[in-house]
């Protein structure tokens, strides 16, 4: 690896965090992007000045940050979190539609006798449990937006999420000009976004009109409904481009240490959706990059592989907490929802630019050697040595964390299981020693019986490649001469005697996948 790789830009890695907010919300990605794109306009209208119209772009594209860090509550009263905030968009929640959705809600999908226990425990106080629920939301939510670094114009912004303009909202009764004019901007942008794409640009003013002066601020309301259409409109084809272009910083850019501040803060932001799994993508990430660097990897190498530690759970986020959090064996079809979430994962990392690496690593971390893993079942060269590492590090990982249906492993135990699974061919001996290592684990070291230098295996993995000698030494900056050395010492030490040998060795020992393409992290 030579070329330092292209960073994205903060706005864009805030815009994949909004994609998996998305998941969260039972939404489309990049649902929150559109509703920035109207708040946008809507904040131009009403003639916002740059500062308000800037909170408002952020306050819109994560107001409901917070939605999944207590969706293990949500899903105690109403079961399926997700499908529940889906379909809260479409109510009003005042009067008798408020309670019919409730009633129809309450412990959604769970037995007869378990809803009807939880509406006599919910209705004895139904305000005053809800009150609680969204406290707490509103308060990790303006937590969260300041990890992730919005300043304290859009925490404070976020804090109003659910209050109405009407003041029946929670958690304080907020109403009127109390809410901050960017939050009240983004609370029509968020429900007319979702009625446009289910019902149309009539179904869109049919709602903000029916909520004129309850749930929304009428001013803001006549604002949009007086253009809807301009409001509504679709600019082009990418969402992502058009929200992206109206970011008040869309030009700031990152450096490492400012990509590692806020990546580390969304791992932090994912393991909330589960509280047994707090500090897990930070545990992952430390595991699989002191990992790396036992086995030689590059710098730049390690950093791709912390990185993807860091991230490689945001994908839970798309699964209901009623699955994650069940004490018993998941059905079928729960199995088949817990299988997705390295995709759902892949799909938040591959919008953000230059992530490419990252979401290729990350969204193997259950995919084993021997095939038996998931979301696709590949196995064997399919896997870069970089995701076996990852793998064998949130296999540790998860092994010494308690689940609702298991207690924690010790080490000893986590470490045991470990080599179980190594020895039975679904992980990587190597990486496993390396991630047993790293963990402390006296005894461990990482067997390399090809003892092979840092450089000699990045340069098996570019003959692998199919890259002659002289384009080794142009990417790695070498004579020709010396790449030359390097590849008769390497294939002296792994015992082949031409390309297709040293490739199909760098196949067998996931020295081959490229890991890190020019310019992706």
């Amino acid at each position: 690896m030579t070329g330092q790789p292209l960073l994205p830009r903060r706005v864009e890695v805030l815009a994949g965090l909004s994609v998996a907010i998305d998941l969260g919300l039972g939404q489309p990605a990049e649902h929150m992007l559109r509703s920035a794109v109207i708040a946008c306009r809507l904040a131009d209208r009403l003639g916002l000045d740059r500062a308000q119209r800037a909170t408002t772009y952020y306050a819109t594209l994560l107001m409901w940050i917070g939605c999944h860090a207590d969706s293990h509550e949500y899903a105690r009263w109403f079961g399926d979190d997700i499908a529940v905030r889906r379909d809260a968009y479409l109510v009003d929640w005042s009067g008798i539609p408020y309670l019919r959705f409730l009633l129809g809600n309450v412990g959604r999908g769970e037995p007869l006798g378990y809803r009807v226990k939880t509406m006599a425990t919910l209705f004895r106080d139904a305000r005053g449990q809800l009150a609680t629920l969204v406290h707490s939301h509103c308060m990790s939510a303006a937590a969260l937006a300041r990890h992730v670094g919005l300043g304290p114009d859009v925490e404070r912004a976020i804090a109003f999420t659910y209050e109405r303009f009407d003041g029946g909202g929670l958690p304080a009764g907020a109403a009127g000009d109390d809410i901050p004019i960017e939050m009240r901007v983004a609370q029509v942008a968020d429900v007319a976004e979702v009625h446009h794409r289910t019902y149309g640009l009539d179904g869109a003013v049919a709602m903000a009109g029916s909520r004129r002066g309850g749930h929304f601020d009428p001013v803001v309301v006549d604002a949009f409904v007086a253009d809807a259409e301009s409001m509504l409109a679709v600019a082009g084809d990418d969402p992502w481009s058009d929200a992206i272009t109206l970011a008040p910083d869309w030009e700031m850019a990152l450096d490492d240490a400012g990509l590692d501040a806020l990546v580390t803060a969304i791992g932090d932001f994912g393991d909330l959706k589960c509280p047994f799994s707090l500090g897990h993508s930070r545990n992952v990430a430390t595991l699989a990059g002191a990992a790396a660097g036992q086995m030689g990897m590059s710098s730049a190498e390690v950093d791709i592989v912390r990185r993807a530690g860091h991230l490689h759970d945001i994908g839970r986020i798309g699964v209901s907490s009623q699955i994650w959090s069940k004490p018993a064996e998941l059905t079928g079809a729960e199995w088949e929802r817990v299988r997705m979430h390295p995709y759902l994962t892949d799909r938040v990392l591959m919008r953000i630019p230059g992530f490419g690496a990252v979401a290729a690593i990350a969204r193997s971390h259950h995919e084993h050697l021997d095939g038996s893993g998931y979301p696709l079942g590949v196995g064997g060269a399919a896997l870069g040595r970089s995701q076996r590492l990852v793998a064998a590090a949130v296999a540790y990982q998860s092994a010494t964390e308690p689940r609702p249906y298991r207690d924690a492993f010790t080490d000893e135990d986590a470490a045991a299981r470990l080599t179980r699974r190594a020895d039975r061919g679904a992980l990587d001996g190597d990486c496993v020693e390396a991630v047993l290592s790293a963990a402390g684990h006296k005894g461990a070291r990482v067997r390399r019986e090809d003892t092979l230098t840092p450089r000699e295996t990045e340069i098996l993995g570019l003959v692998a490649r199919g890259m002659s000698n002289r384009e080794i030494a142009a990417r790695l900056v070498l004579s020709e001469k010396t790449v030359r050395n390097h590849v008769e010492h390497t294939y002296t030490k792994i015992g082949a005697v031409n390309r297709v040998g040293a490739s199909l060795y760098a196949l067998r020992n996931g020295l081959a996948a490229p890991d890190v393409g020019d310019g992706s992290l």
